[in-house]
């Protein structure tokens, strides 16, 4: 499955080849509420076909039909905007004092985008810049925070290799996360050494390995858009590949077991060559309290976590997992001492 940003290069990309005339839109600055970040992006073939989404469909209505009634002739881009007046915000459903700005370009061989999507196939971080003026286009490396910029000359856009997940375990909770990650646009791969795991697995998308957990984890050269989540209760497993992760770059590395068997996992793990810094970014128990008890409600609270890390949120204390149970045995216990 390829995330919806891949998914719009690669349908432009196919029309380009076909000598289809397309253009690429793309948000460039939202004022308000809107249904879509800034760099969201709309394919648009000549004959009215779509592919990603700018809005929540009001927008693509307006866009189809302006291409429908009179083409694909602009040569160069340009910039619009949707939703200035109120009345422009209730035509094409933003919400209320919801503005969006876009970039509509017109895409053709120089626009490389058949290069930039090479870029991304081996795992680069591109910046794509578009001369405004004249639609010209070159690509070069992006740095890590880089993020879409826009002025009256220049669109610069960010595009990077997808967001990775690596599950260790391939069990029933395990299918539960990789099916919500894939929904997130995450590339998913499950490490299970176990053939008997294995052989009950038939989840398309994601990718299956037959690896030792630690090897895997050196191999895939985690970085700052990689996330691993232990999942097995094994420690000869889990730990070394915890181990390998809290070394490595990934933004989320977190582990499932009780507030016991967590803090059995710590301590273990200090036996490795770990700096407290590194032991600290290990989560567990992972997810936040959000009374989970099925499979399902647990890969919610596992993945609501990771989301909340890669978006930068600092979760205070009382959604934790470990300090909501402590709270709630106080309280439990405080409610039995006081009973007559």
């Amino acid at each position: 499955m390829d995330s919806i940003d891949l998914e719009v290069l690669k349908a432009s990309d196919r029309w380009i080849r076909q000598g289809r005339r397309c253009q690429l839109v793309t948000i460039t600055r939202t004022w308000g509420s809107s249904p879509r970040p800034e760099g969201a992006m709309l394919a648009i073939c000549e004959d009215g076909q779509v592919v990603g989404s700018v809005s929540g469909g009001c927008i693509e209505d307006d866009l189809i039909e302006q291409v429908r009634k009179n083409g694909i002739v602009q040569t160069r881009p340009c910039i619009v905007t949707y939703g200035i007046t109120a009345d422009e915000a209730h035509r094409f459903g933003l919400p209320c004092g919801g503005t969006i700005q876009l970039v509509i370009e017109p895409l053709s061989a120089a626009s490389r985008i058949g290069e930039l999507l090479e870029r991304l196939s081996q795992h680069q971080l591109v910046a794509r810049r578009l001369r405004l003026s004249s639609g010209e286009v070159s690509l070069g490396p992006a740095k890590g925070g880089m993020t879409l910029q826009v002025s009256q000359e220049v669109l610069t856009t960010i595009h990077g290799p997808r967001w990775r997940l690596l599950i260790i375990g391939a069990g029933q909770l395990s299918r539960f996360v990789a099916q919500i990650a894939m929904g997130m646009d995450y590339h998913v791969t499950v490490c299970d050494p176990r053939e008997e795991y294995r052989a009950g697995w038939d989840l398309d998308g994601v990718e299956l390995v037959h690896a030792m957990p630690d090897d895997l984890v050196m191999e895939m050269q985690l970085d700052a858009r990689s996330a691993v989540i232990a999942l097995t209760h094994d420690p000869k497993l889990d730990d070394l590949a915890l181990m390998e992760a809290l070394k490595s770059d990934a933004f989320y590395v977190g582990a499932i077991g009780s507030r016991a068997n967590n803090a059995r996992r710590r301590e273990r793990l200090k036996l490795f060559d770990l700096s407290e810094e590194q032991l600290a970014r290990l989560h567990g128990p992972v997810g936040i309290y959000i009374g989970s008890k099925t499979p399902a409600e647990i890969a919610i609270s596992i993945l609501a976590e990771m989301t909340a890390i890669k978006n930068g949120v600092q979760l205070p204390r009382e959604v934790q997992i470990e300090h909501a149970k402590l709270a709630t045995a106080q309280v439990a216990s405080s409610d039995s001492c006081g009973m007559a």
